[in-house]
């Protein structure tokens, strides 16, 4: 079985905010800490309600018109041994710029395979902040023939509504 950890699956810098207008902008992000074997697994978290099988494989989510700060995920899928997955399946869901799911298409879902080194990226949007949730990416990783991941990427606390954001293990 192979674990995966936020670090591993995040490289530094990964998620970058530095496309956000002003509103939204903030400080740049530490970057996540250098892989380590001693470094802990990733929770699992639960998929919620709006998880769509058979997502487009897709880079590019932002489409034609969609409202929304652009962003780019950008992170390598690692073993606990600090080893490259390459093939990882990478599938990434969220909410839209106003924090509503489409379940009825693919807009704003797509997966991606990992390259030789283990690394995916995304384009796609800030999704907004919903009732009771902070802003987050849902986010299945699955190895060939392995083991699915299924969890969430969080980002840093709101400065529009002050909502604390919080990490996979208070959330």
């Amino acid at each position: 079985m192979t674990d995966f950890t936020r670090r591993r699956m995040l490289s530094a810098g990964a998620l970058s905010l530095l496309t956000l207008d002003a509103s939204l902008a903030q400080q740049p992000l530490n970057p996540t800490p250098e892989c380590r074997d001693s470094d802990a697994p990733t929770l699992r978290q639960t998929e919620g309600p709006f998880f769509t099988p058979m997502s487009p494989e897709r880079a590019e989510l932002i489409e034609p018109g969609m409202a929304g700060q652009p962003i780019e995920l950008i992170g390598f899928v690692l073993t606990r041994g600090c080893k490259p997955v390459p093939g990882a399946l990478v599938d990434l869901w969220q909410a839209d710029a106003k924090g509503d799911y489409d379940n009825k298409g693919y807009r704003l879902r797509g997966h991606q395979f990992a390259d030789a080194e283990g690394r995916y990226r995304f384009r796609t949007i800030v999704p907004a902040e919903y009732p009771g949730r902070t802003r987050h990416l849902h986010v299945k990783v699955q190895p060939k023939g392995g083991r699915t991941l299924t969890t969430q990427l969080y980002f840093p606390a709101s400065r529009e509504t002050g909502a604390i954001a919080c990490s996979a293990a208070s959330c």
